[in-house]
């Protein structure tokens, strides 16, 4: 349910709605609007009676919400969330691109490939340093070693840090040295460490289930908006289907769709998509066109010699390339690109 306030409510009205929502034994979501104030409830098992709070004083409406993801469908919050970012903001008017290698292999490496990308324009910064792999005896990352060289190559480039979480374990070494904690593709459904993500207030983005619907990817995010972190974003890195000339299937469609059912902020992750370098290129250009609020490229000046996903990685130099096409698709929609200027709107 949703309680909309009147926009000249007092804060007494709206301290005595919060109230009588956890004297229901459910949890009030507070929900800032241009005009007032609305309130979300959340942890009912059935539908909830309008008339509870119709008649209560600086209420002006109670409605009924139908989808199953509450707080991050539109019925909640018609504006865009925008996701700040270090000095950027990820669902602004702006396009960011975040960009680096899949995984960080040594202190030379991290650091040559961030200068380049930066150089280039990438806003972020992306690295794994714990890797999820499906074979046991592929590379795993460096682990925290690894979470330390992205801080070094932070500290000279000024990029936020981008990289993914394994599971609890590691949570509180990754929630240290990231700006923004990625939850995987195989993590997407792992409730128990959502819900650990939703308390902490760093930017979460969560990438798509490996078959996921738009329904079950929205409802992953509804676990972290639960428990109060509001920050977050989602990525589409493409999904399992018939075909069998890439790694994966890239569904742009799902681009405008998101954009339609929620107000969370998207990306598109080309690399993984595809798997194939000749192929980021052009799913990143159309993934723009598409409406995605951002990109995750990856970089690797030496991908022959890369230690995880050596053949979909861009070299520096293609990476610029694509730069220079992506602003001048941004635009062309009359977006550009995000700049530090823009802090906090995109």
């Amino acid at each position: 349910m949703l309680i909309l306030m009147q926009s000249d409510h007092t804060k007494k009205q709206l301290k005595d709605v919060l109230a009588k929502v956890k004297a229901l034994k459910l949890k009030p979501h507070v929900i800032p609007g241009k005009l007032s104030v609305a309130v979300g409830i959340t942890g009912n098992s059935g539908a909830l009676d309008p008339h509870l709070f119709d008649a209560m004083p600086g209420v002006r409406e109670a409605v009924r919400v139908s989808k199953s993801y509450k707080l991050a469908g539109r019925d909640f919050k018609h504006e865009d969330t925008v996701v700040p970012v270090g000095p950027y903001g990820i669902g602004g008017p702006g396009l960011v691109v975040i960009a680096g290698p899949c995984a960080v292999e040594t202190e030379e490496q991290m650091l040559r490939i961030a200068r380049r990308v930066k150089a280039a324009g990438a806003q972020m910064l992306r690295g794994g340093a714990f890797k999820p792999r499906t074979s046991p005896y592929a590379f795993q990352g460096l682990g925290k070693k690894g979470l330390q060289l992205l801080a070094l190559a932070k500290k000279e480039t000024g990029l936020p840090i981008v990289t993914e979480i394994l599971d609890q374990r590691t949570l509180a070494d990754v929630a240290e040295y990231a700006d923004v904690l990625q939850v995987g593709a195989r993590n997407m459904q792992n409730f128990a460490l959502l819900k650990e993500l939703g308390q902490l207030k760093k930017p979460i983005m969560l990438k798509r289930g490996l078959s996921a619907t738009l329904d079950e990817w929205l409802m992953s995010a509804e676990y972290l908006l639960s428990e109060g972190n509001k920050n977050i974003f989602l990525c589409e890195r493409g999904i399992r289907a018939f075909s069998d000339h890439a790694r994966n299937t890239l569904d742009l469609n799902v681009v405008p769709a998101v954009k339609e059912l929620s107000h969370l902020p998207i990306i598109v992750d080309p690399s993984h998509a595809t798997g194939v370098r000749a192929r980021v290129a052009p799913m990143a250009r159309a993934a723009v066109a598409a409406g995605a609020h951002g990109v995750m490229i990856e970089v690797h000046d030496r991908p022959d010699q890369a230690l995880c996903d050596g053949p979909q990685a861009l070299h520096p130099d293609d990476f610029a390339t694509l730069m220079v096409d992506l602003a001048a698709i941004a635009g062309a929609l009359g977006r550009g690109m995000a700049t530090p200027a823009l802090k906090g709107r995109g």
